[in-house]
């Protein structure tokens, strides 16, 4: 059978976030902390609007790039994070997913070399995989920001042709900070890479200002930037993202688009449009909950002896495991086993997310605590934690 698949998808595995995930169904008694989706209903507002849009028949194709009103919303939308593209060069995506597949399949020839953070979302390297591009991986730092010197010397020693950037970060939450986006700018400006940043994270931000790579009008050519509305209007099974890019990238992604999906589901765009238009507050309401949400898990982290960088972004924590001598997948599995709780091993992310474990807090406070209880609990059993 290995001659009839593909040697590039046999390079390749599911998500180790699914497949932790899968494992759940085997303790059903289990409080699963593993996926990275909102526990808030979409927007009324949102599900009204798609509503009215199937009942108008607007079910037919749009566009490759989506409907006109929503690009000219999104640019927009993106203006208030200081980032500038005009409505022709956005282009609606079946998801982030297949924005970032579209976005590589035009780039990446066999050989292309790929500078990928680790500990990183997964997608990346086996998306990179698929392809035949080469993947080189750059650390971060203790807590998870770049490792400038690490990421110096790669792009020296490996002449790269894309570098990933990812913030506001899954799995570690961390954001780029200004003096970080000023050191990426002077590395870049005269480099030959093409950088894609990915910012489905970008409304869940708990710092004052944001800060993107985008922002740079002298790196328009380099930069593509991909978003979506999975995590901003908890809309992921609707499966809407979207790519940004000069025209130089976009007609080339938009052959992939085009061939891959046509365009991305009609009433779901005008869903997301009425979500830009009028349910902004919400968004706003949501990411009030996940930062409390996030202060209660980085307590009880604190508290239970875990060494833990306390995120900026996203909903999601990373702490370190190493203090107990277990890989994180053993870590994990006897958590899962004995104390009836799922998180996903850090190895999931990469060979820098070995010795951590990902904790999502996209679940309500009174979930969180009955998980935190159990880890105490668990700790405890296995003289992790003494009993107080």
């Amino acid at each position: 059978m290995n001659n009839i698949i593909s040697e590039n998808v046999q390079k390749i595995e599911i998500s180790g976030i699914r497949k932790f995930y899968n494992k759940v169904t085997e303790v059903p008694e289990a409080i699963s902390l593993t996926l990275g989706q909102p526990d808030f209903n979409v927007p009324k507002k949102v599900k009204e609007a798609m509503v009215k849009a199937l009942e108008e028949d607007k079910t037919g194709y749009t566009a490759n790039a989506g409907i006109i009103e929503l690009r000219e919303g999104i640019s927009k939308y993106l203006k208030d994070f200081e980032i500038n593209y005009k409505p022709q060069e956005i282009c609606l995506t079946v998801g982030g997913s297949e924005a970032l597949m579209s976005v590589f399949t035009a780039l990446i020839n066999k050989g292309d070399k790929v500078l990928i953070p680790t500990p990183a979302y997964p997608a990346y390297e086996s998306c990179v995989k698929l392809l035949g591009g080469e993947i080189e991986n750059y650390n971060l730092t203790k807590e998870f920001a770049i490792d400038f010197q690490s990421l110096e010397s790669l792009i020296v020693e490996k002449s790269p042709k894309i570098l990933i950037l990812s913030f506001p970060s899954n799995p570690t939450g961390t954001v780029l900070s200004k003096n970080d986006k000023i050191k990426l700018y002077e590395i870049l400006k005269d480099k030959n890479i093409t950088i894609i940043t990915d910012e489905i994270y970008n409304a869940i931000s708990y710092e004052g200002q944001y800060y993107s790579i985008a922002q740079y009008s002298e790196l328009r050519d380099k930069v593509i930037l991909i978003g979506g509305f999975s995590k901003t209007f908890s809309m992921t099974g609707l499966r809407l993202g979207y790519v940004c890019a000069g025209s130089a990238f976009m007609d080339s992604i938009m052959k992939v688009h085009q061939y891959g999906v046509s365009c991305a589901p009609s009433i779901v765009q005008y869903g997301a449009l009425e979500g830009l238009k009028n349910c902004l507050s919400d968004v706003e309401y949501m990411k009030d909950q996940f930062e409390k949400r996030r202060d209660y898990v980085y307590k009880r982290l604190t508290e239970l002896g875990f060494e833990v960088v306390k995120p900026r972004g996203a909903f999601y924590i990373f702490p370190s495991i190493t203090k107990f001598n277990l890989t994180s997948e053993e870590f994990c599995e006897s958590l899962l086993r004995e104390g009836k709780v799922a998180v996903v091993p850090g190895s999931a992310f990469g060979k820098g997310g070995e010795g951590y474990i990902r904790i999502s807090y996209s679940y309500s406070l009174e979930e969180l605590k009955k998980a935190f209880d159990r880890i105490a609990s668990w700790l405890t059993m296995k003289g992790y934690l003494k009993d107080k």
